[in-house]
């Protein structure tokens, strides 16, 4: 259940990543500058990001490589997350809290791919 919100976000990252370019470039642009090799195209990135999440989705939802699957989560939700959910900019209210929500709903799927990713 927990991979089953990676693998639609990867998807529709790889189908449409146009939508996602804009907040990704709170990442992008930063990671840009001191990894030069990752300073083209932000599209590139979106869809990378959302081949990670589709892929490693599988992997946990098959329990193939589960730790392996729920590490390359936490490194694909964390800038996710950073890039865009940035509730702290907002300034309409309503829009505020939409993304406190969404932020909240993610550090929550981060809780759950930490106990996968250390779970014995």
């Amino acid at each position: 259940m927990l991979s089953a919100m990676f693998i639609a976000g990867g998807l529709d990252a790889l189908r449409n990543p146009d939508g996602k370019v804009k907040a990704a470039e709170a990442v992008t642009g930063p990671l840009g500058e001191r990894v030069p090799a990752l300073a083209g195209d932000p599209r590139i990135l979106v869809r990378l990001n959302g081949a990670v999440q589709v892929g490693a989705g599988v992997m946990l939802a098959t329990g193939t490589f589960r730790r392996l699957a729920a590490l390359a989560l936490i490194g694909s939700i964390v800038p996710t997350t950073y890039a865009g959910h940035r509730f702290w900019e907002e300034t309409d209210d309503s829009a505020r809290t939409q993304q406190v929500t969404h932020f909240l709903k993610n550090v929550g799927l981060l809780g759950g791919l930490i106990l996968a990713a250390v779970d014995t």
